[in-house]
């Protein structure tokens, strides 16, 4: 009974630990933000600032994971090139290397415990909760609270229930296996990873088994590179259901452990002494050439202080190493990962959702991001049905007219389709916590794709309009084509000052004049050409039937003028304050 307890024990401890990192790391994001994001999209001109940011943005999110699905959407909005986001990969894996020494501090010989704190900390994370103002500062204190409470509870935990000689005598047995041994840790390692989600889960379990004595280090190094294996494999997983670019970007990031792993494996032991000396000048004992049996207790001590070090020296040194070799190989990793997943022949399927496909992310302010990435796409779908427009207007033939007619019901469907999906989106997104800012840019997102949907209904209605005419055998005379043309040009104008006002950051975006000038020169033509409309039928030019058949065209393209208008205003409207 008392085995179940601490195993019960040990489980609780694991899950306190992979909370508090990810509220740590949600709290972070939220008081990142789009300034994070802003970041990342500007220090990338050069390779080295690329890894740099990869390193910076990790460090501080304490998640790759984060920082690759940030890229994901980077690529895919255009803003980055793979080639630029496999440059911050390979910084994000040096930059996750800061959480193993964050870990080997709160096991090492120091006397500063992280976990001593952690208790006193989540009275002052519960204060900045509480005031609101502070609530994502308030998450983040308490994740890291929960954290490093979690990672003293699971040495000690751990320690109860592998301290006996059956579990001594059944891991020094696997471990006499010689290379075989390696490999079956790194496996170990890498299942680990898969089953935890979480490398930094793995990385402290094997700091507290090196730690203790339960395995040597030869086989912790094992662990660590199976880890390395195991974190590219949840994201490509994660990236099986989405994009093409998000496809690539998780090949990238597994080409670039796999390479790793391999080139260590062959060199394993040689770089294991290259560690140990190392690890020397920091004047911690060789833990490649110092034998824990035999040695006095002054050494065996330093030993065991050390370990944790060890393992996160271990694991920066693969990921820097790493990285000098294969920064000069980018563009032959771009070529693989494009070669091992192709572009889709065809026409792109306009009706699936490109950004956010892959479903909900780690955190509701990054799941907003990609809603909002959404937004811009779905507004240029919308802005297709004006060359349809422009076609059915024109038309000389009912042939003609007929396809055009169609593709404005397609994509009426379409539209309707969108609007679905990302509400239904939006809806899980807001099961998540979500900040105050990030509930006001919720309800602007909402609003935005009902705006859309009707620009995509009043298509399908202009296209019935032009029917009806048809019909009744009344063809628009030459100077009724120019002037609906005239007013489709207004309502592309209107179209690209909404597309510039949604595709600008919100801190950015001063204004929305340039959509107020667009609806006010298609209010201004649509008022022309009523009164010239009145006039010419006053004088006989065209008869009265023909007449509102013509102004139903141009009312219904100032109507979608006026859903353009409310999209950039309800973007407006999010900006904080």
């Amino acid at each position: 009974m008392d085995l179940i307890f601490q195993i019960l024990k040990l489980l609780g401890c694991l899950g306190m630990f992979l909370y508090g990192m990810s509220l740590m790391s949600g709290g972070l994001q939220k008081m990142a933000g789009d300034k994070l994001r802003s970041f990342m999209a500007k220090m990338t001109s050069n390779t080295f600032k690329c890894i740099l940011t990869g390193i910076i943005v990790t460090a501080l999110v304490q998640s790759s994971t984060a920082t690759t699905l940030m890229l994901v959407s980077f690529v895919n909005a255009g803003l980055l090139t793979l080639g630029t986001a496999i440059a911050v990969i390979m910084g994000a894996n040096i930059g996750t290397t800061v959480t193993a020494w964050i870990f080997a501090l709160s096991f090492g010989g120091s006397s500063f415990s992280l976990g001593a704190i952690a208790i006193p900390l989540m009275f002052f994370a519960f204060l900045c909760i509480s005031s609101k103002k502070y609530t994502n500062l308030g998450e983040f204190l308490m994740g890291f609270a929960m954290l490093f409470l979690g990672l003293t509870l699971l040495r000690e935990t751990s320690t109860v229930l592998l301290d006996n000689e059956p579990v001594r005598r059944f891991l020094g047995g696997l471990c006499g296996w010689g290379f075989g041994s390696v490999l079956l840790f790194m496996v170990a390692g890498a299942c680990m990873t898969l089953m935890l989600q979480s490398s930094a889960a793995t990385m402290a379990i094997t700091m507290v088994l090196v730690a203790q004595g339960y395995i040597p280090f030869e086989m912790a190094a094992a662990m660590v590179l199976g880890e390395n294996i195991g974190t590219t494999i949840t994201s490509n997983i994660a990236a099986s259901v989405a994009n093409v670019s998000a496809k690539r970007t998780a090949r990238a990031h597994l080409l670039f452990n796999v390479f790793g792993v391999i080139w260590v494996c062959i060199l394993f032991h040689p770089f294991l002494r290259f560690l140990g000396s190392i690890v020397e000048l920091f004047g911690f004992p060789n833990p490649a050439t110092t034998s824990f049996e035999g040695a006095d207790a002054s050494t065996q001590a330093a030993l065991v202080a050390s370990l944790p070090y060890c393992v996160a020296t271990l694991h920066t040194l693969f990921n820097v190493i790493n990285t000098c070799i294969l920064v000069w190989f980018i563009p032959v990793i771009e070529k693989v990962v494009t070669w091992m997943v192709p572009s889709p022949k065809g026409e792109e399927e306009v009706f699936r959702l490109k950004y956010i496909h892959g479903g909900v992310m780690g955190t509701s302010e990054l799941s907003i991001n990609e809603a909002k990435m959404e937004l811009v796409r779905f507004g240029d779908i919308c802005r297709r049905v004006l060359g349809f427009i422009r076609t059915a207007v024109s038309a000389t033939d009912h042939d003609e007219f007929e396809k055009a007619a169609e593709s404005l019901t397609k994509y009426e469907g379409i539209t309707d389709r969108m609007e679905y999906e990302i509400a239904n989106y939006l809806n899980e997104v807001q099961k998540g916590e979500i900040g105050h800012e990030g509930a006001i840019r919720i309800k602007s997102i909402y609003r935005i794709i009902g705006e859309m949907e009707s620009i995509g209904d009043t298509g399908d209605n202009i296209g019935r309009m032009i029917e009806r005419a048809w019909v009744h055998k009344k063809a628009y005379t030459k100077e009724m084509v120019v002037k609906m043309n005239r007013m489709v040009d207004l309502v592309d104008e209107a179209f690209e000052a909404m597309h510039h006002n949604l595709d600008t950051p919100l801190i950015q975006l001063t204004d929305i004049r340039n959509a107020e000038e667009a609806e006010e020169k298609i209010n201004i033509f649509r008022d022309f050409a009523r009164e010239e409309n009145m006039s010419n039928v006053e004088d006989g030019l065209y008869s009265y039937e023909l007449g509102v058949y013509y102004m139903d065209v141009i009312n219904a393209l100032e109507k979608m003028g006026d859903f353009i208008i409310n999209i950039s205003q309800a973007h407006f409207s999010a900006k904080p304050n």
